[in-house]
């Protein structure tokens, strides 16, 4: 499976140690995010790693509306419990929630099926920051703290027609950013392909907290940053 590397099974419990999370992140997402760093000091496991590791246990199927409750730290072990209704909950030892999944219709545990789409949606995912926050930031006037630039995965949720497709496109099609004081909701809307043909869609939700006016230097800075850890990231792997 191709999720091996980003986890391990200890005494039946799911552990993502800090590397195994940071590794996925960028190799698996293309997601610079310095809170996915694994010497981070408010380091969080990646949300795509947790929706990625709910499919490969429990299938893909049809509709699907993932809720991201609270942010997994370094080696946490993790409980993924289904409900007699299908639900899903990701949980610690001490019942603290992380996610709560929602799902209906036909599921498929066909590995190729399920991996393929698992890569689509989180190569999507991952390009947040800069390539859809930047510009949705840049037209409402504000931007996170370049010191602690915090976003965090709030939910998404698709539907979707056919359940066969080993290699489905992804494309954005609505993009908005709502300004609410210094806290910003986004929302990413996107449409699922098979050959061009459209089968299915979805939406993100990303809440960007520390909301101040934006500085066209500093968010330049922030992109010089990424683009630099992406090179130096890619120049070792």
């Amino acid at each position: 499976m191709f999720l091996d590397d980003f986890h391990t099974v200890r005494d039946g419990r799911i552990c993502i140690t800090a590397e195994q999370a940071s590794h996925f992140a960028k190799s698996v997402a293309g997601d610079y995010n310095p809170i996915h760093n694994s010497d981070a000091r408010r380091f969080c496991v990646p949300g795509d790693l947790l929706f990625a590791l709910v499919l490969e246990h429990y299938g893909l199927s049809q509709h699907m509306s993932f809720y991201f409750r609270s942010m997994v730290g370094d080696d946490v072990p993790l409980v993924f419990q289904e409900s007699s209704e299908g639900a899903i909950v990701v949980a610690d030892e001490s019942g603290k929630r992380y996610l709560e999944v929602e799902r209906s219709g036909e599921t498929t545990h066909d590995s190729a099926v399920v991996e393929a789409f698992t890569r689509r949606y989180v190569s999507f995912s991952g390009k947040n920051f800069p390539h859809y926050l930047k510009p949705l930031m840049e037209a409402e006037g504000v931007m996170f703290n370049p010191q602690r630039p915090l976003v965090i995965y709030d939910s998404m949720g698709f539907s979707l027609e056919r359940l066969d497709v080993t290699d489905p496109g992804l494309e954005l099609t609505n993009s908005s950013l709502t300004v609410n004081g210094k806290r910003g909701d986004t929302l990413l809307e996107f449409r699922m392909t098979a050959a061009g043909v459209p089968i299915g869609h979805g939406s993100k939700k990303l809440v960007v907290s520390g909301l101040r006016p934006y500085d066209a230097a500093s968010m330049d800075e922030i992109v010089d940053e990424f683009y630099r850890l992406k090179a130096a990231y890619e120049a070792t792997a």
